[in-house]
C-alpha cells in the first residue's frame, strides 16, 4: 500500500472513487456538486493537502485536509478495500503534515444516523472525541476533535 500526496495525475481516478461512494456524503448528490468537488480536490492538490492511497497502482483511498484550520475535510476508501487500515494510514500520514500542537477536527454523521456508525467508530478508535453538533450541506453532523494540544 502506498500513501502519498495526490497529484494532478490522480484526479480522474480520485473522482471515479468518489463517484462510487458519493451516496454516503451529503453535498455530492448532483452532477454540479461533483463538478464542484473536482474543483475543490484540485485546489487541495495545489496546496499539498490531498492524500491518496494506492494498491498495486489503483487509487483506493482519498483524504482532503486543511493545514490552515487543522481539519480533516474528506475521507473515503473504496468499499472493496475497506478493513485494511487504509483510512488509518492516510490519517496517520495527514497528522505528520499538520502542526503537532493543534487539535484536529472532522465532522461526520450524528449518532442517530446509520450511515455514520462505521465512521464514528473509526474516529473514536483513532482518539477523536465527540464535539459540538452542527450542520453541513443541510445535513445534521457532529464535530469530532483529536486533542493534540499539551495542557499547561
Amino acid at each position: 500500500m502506498e500513501i502519498a500526496l495526490a497529484g494532478h495525475q490522480d484526479l480522474d481516478d480520485w473522482m471515479m472513487l468518489v463517484s462510487k461512494v458519493k451516496d454516503r456524503f451529503p453535498g455530492l448528490e448532483t452532477h454540479q456538486a461533483m463538478v464542484e468537488h473536482r474543483r475543490t480536490v484540485l485546489t487541495f492538490i495545489r496546496k499539498d493537502s490531498a492524500i491518496c492511497a494506492k494498491s498495486e497502482g489503483k487509487l483506493v483511498g482519498t483524504l482532503l485536509f486543511s493545514k490552515e484550520v487543522s481539519q480533516l475535510c474528506f475521507l473515503a476508501v473504496d468499499p472493496d478495500y475497506r478493513r485494511q487500515h487504509i483510512a488509518e494510514n492516510m490519517v496517520s500520514y495527514m497528522l505528520t503534515l499538520l502542526p503537532s500542537q493543534q487539535d484536529v477536527t472532522v465532522t461526520t454523521y450524528r449518532a442517530d444516523v446509520p450511515e455514520g456508525i462505521a465512521a464514528r467508530a473509526f474516529y473514536q478508535h483513532f482518539g477523536f472525541v465527540e464535539g459540538r453538533l452542527t450542520e453541513e450541506f443541510g445535513s445534521p453532523v457532529q464535530e469530532f476533535v483529536l486533542k493534540r494540544c499539551i495542557p499547561h
